[in-house]
């Protein structure tokens, strides 16, 4: 499947490199090239691989030991040939023992009721000989009963597992909102300077106009260099947009790990979202992240409150010894099964400060999560507020934009009929270019506070 990703975004991109990236498309291409996602993705899959880890303590697990030792030590040697059952009453040095039965044995030229016989070392028990021992060992420990622990910690690796999954969605949610204001913000500049490239437009008119009307003496040249300013004002302003657009170029680039020069413009208002506050606040990958925090504190306060219970735990093991490796397996078997209890009845209240710790750390966690939910509404209702202003300010602005464009061609038709000056004229235009800014900034103030609500709803998929 990912082979076939990759093969998909390659051609995406080749195509891109053809033709203008449609949104859609780039959407496509930041989720599987991105590098914070990647790194993010990176992350996810970490945690669940600790969640597995935990999850299989309830498994116990099986050692397989292999032990091999040389010694002369006789309490290691004595219990080496015990291990692989091939202690004999030789070890114990017996044949002193029956040398020295006369002393033990009434009539016995030797007999003294067996004090020098008592009183006798085994050679061979003290010193034998230095052997060689392997043990192949398999033991098997499974917890029965660890007073829900187990159960406590994995569920808050789980949690953790998940936090990281939200932590993963969020860099998505947060690189796809600066893909698309990219996007809306490129289409706000290619206005703008469709806008200024008319005024260019009327000024080029203007100039013209205004060099005739000086070959004829109706104008003089102070005009033309008024007129000439201006251009170059506009030109400017063009020119710092052209900028914009490279540098956004550059940003869209760096976003999509990808060489970007042609994309497909929008629309230049981001549509209003049509999500209650309940909905938004829902799905508020925050508000998400909080209440799986409050979900790994009652865990953790579960997990506390095991200390007061007993752990129980069972074990088996078979193993095999001998002085040569796997020499006589089977003849040498030999198991051991049991279990344990163990059960800490006082240390002092430790126990009783750590849980009032974690449980003060539920509460808080809860109180912190409730105060994360009010203050996103009471931002829900500020950006709902600040966008109708904005919706305003946008059409009392485009009213007020098609106002001065035809003050401004009816001043140019007064300056032709030398009923107004040029400067009249000049002003008119500057008041053209002051609405079509001011506009632009009203457009992005809007955009950038419908982008805030669509980031407190956490955005597009």
């Amino acid at each position: 499947m990912r082979i076939l990703a990759s093969i998909a975004c390659a051609s995406l991109l080749l195509s891109a490199s053809e033709s203008a990236l449609t949104l859609d498309e780039a959407m496509g291409i930041l989720k599987s090239q991105n590098l914070e996602i990647k790194v993010a993705s990176y992350d996810e899959e970490a945690a669940h691989a600790e969640s597995k880890s935990v999850k299989g303590m309830h498994y116990g697990k099986i050692d397989l030991i292999q032990d091999i030792a040389n010694s002369n030590d006789a309490g290691s040697v004595f219990g080496f040939k015990l291990s692989s059952r091939e202690a004999t009453f030789g070890d114990f040095g017996f044949d002193e023992f029956i040398a020295g039965m006369g002393t033990i044995t009434p009539g016995s030229p030797n007999f003294d009721g067996g004090v020098s016989l008592l009183a006798t070392a085994p050679d061979k028990l003290n010193y034998p000989e230095a052997r060689t021992y392997f043990q192949t060992k398999l033991k098997y420990e499974v917890p029965l009963f660890t007073g829900f622990a187990i159960s406590s910690y994995e569920n808050i690796m789980n949690a953790m597992s998940k936090m990281k999954s939200l932590e993963k969605e969020q860099v998505l949610k947060e690189k796809s909102y600066q893909l698309r204001k990219s996007y809306y913000d490129m289409a706000l500049l290619n206005e703008s300077i469709k806008n200024l490239s008319v005024i260019l437009e009327n000024i080029d008119t203007l100039e013209n106009m205004t060099k005739q009307m000086i070959d004829v003496g109706y104008a003089k040249k102070v005009d033309i260099l008024e007129v000439q300013a201006k251009k170059g004002n506009v030109q400017r302003l063009v020119a710092q947009m052209e900028s914009n657009k490279e540098l956004l170029y550059h940003f869209i680039s760096f976003l999509l790990n990808q060489d970007i020069q042609n994309i497909t413009a929008l629309s230049s208002d981001v549509p209003m979202i049509e999500l209650s506050n309940e909905a938004i606040l829902e799905s508020n990958l925050d508000i998400q992240r909080a209440t799986t925090g409050l979900e790994i504190r009652k865990n953790m306060l579960s997990a506390s409150q095991s200390a007061y219970m007993p752990m129980v735990g069972a074990f088996g093991e078979v193993s095999s010894a001998d002085d040569t490796f796997l020499g006589s397996f089977e003849d040498h078997l030999a198991y051991t099964i049991g279990a344990r209890l163990s059960w800490n009845l006082f240390n002092g209240g430790v126990d009783a400060a750590k849980v009032q710790k974690a449980r003060v750390e539920e509460l808080k966690t809860k109180t912190q999560v409730e105060l994360a939910k009010q203050g996103i509404l009471l931002q829900i209702d500020k950006i709902r507020t600040e966008i109708k202003e904005y919706d305003l300010e946008i059409e009392s602005l485009n009213k007020e934009l098609a106002l001065a464009d035809e003050i401004y061609k009816s001043y140019e038709g007064r300056y032709k009929e030398k009923l107004a000056s040029m400067s009249d004229v000049i002003i008119k235009q500057s008041e053209q270019i002051e609405k079509i800014l001011m506009l632009q900034m009203a457009h992005n103030k809007r955009n950038e506070r419908v982008f805030a609500l669509e980031k407190l709803a956490n955005g597009e998929k």
